[in-house]
């Protein structure tokens, strides 16, 4: 059963979210000063201001993990469809984790500069998690149909 539509939504969100652990996420800029929010760092354009953002790099991880994962697990497909609510659960949260790391980028938390929201550039990985939780919802209920298919085969006999 690897070789069903639903294998492929969850290979798709696993490529989406290896680009998105890899690539910068948002860049802020004022006057020569650089903040940059990537997946386990947030640091400047010389790499002397940094901070750990190792909660959002774990989420991002797992959500990488989880879905190639979920498709080898094709002869247990109610769990499949657990381990897509729980992708799904985790992308939403690493979604608010970017956000929250964003808001304290441009309320100077993390610098001693005034940054502020119109100096904010949001990256394209952005909004890769989102593209992902579309990806996700489609292959559980993917999964969903092929687990009715058979219960109804099973009702048959």
């Amino acid at each position: 059963m690897i070789q069903r539509v639903q294998t492929l939504y969850l290979m798709v969100v696993t490529l989406l979210m290896v680009v998105t652990l890899c690539c910068p996420l948002v860049f802020v800029s004022v006057d020569g000063q650089q903040l940059t929010l990537s997946a386990f760092t947030i640091s400047d354009a010389e790499g002397v201001l940094s901070y750990a953002s190792a909660w959002l790099g774990a989420i991002l991880v797992v959500t990488t993990l989880l879905p190639f994962v979920t498709i080898f697990l094709y002869k247990n497909r109610q769990l499949q469809i657990r381990l897509c609510g729980v992708e799904c659960a985790l992308l939403v949260g690493s979604l608010i984790l970017v956000a929250a790391f964003t808001y304290a980028l441009c309320n100077n938390i993390f610098a001693d500069f005034d940054l502020g929201w119109e100096n904010i550039a949001f990256r394209f990985p952005v909004i890769l998690p989102l593209v992902s939780v579309v990806l996700t919802v489609l292959a559980m209920r993917a999964i969903l149909r092929d687990e009715l298919l058979v219960r109804s085969l099973d009702r048959v006999r």
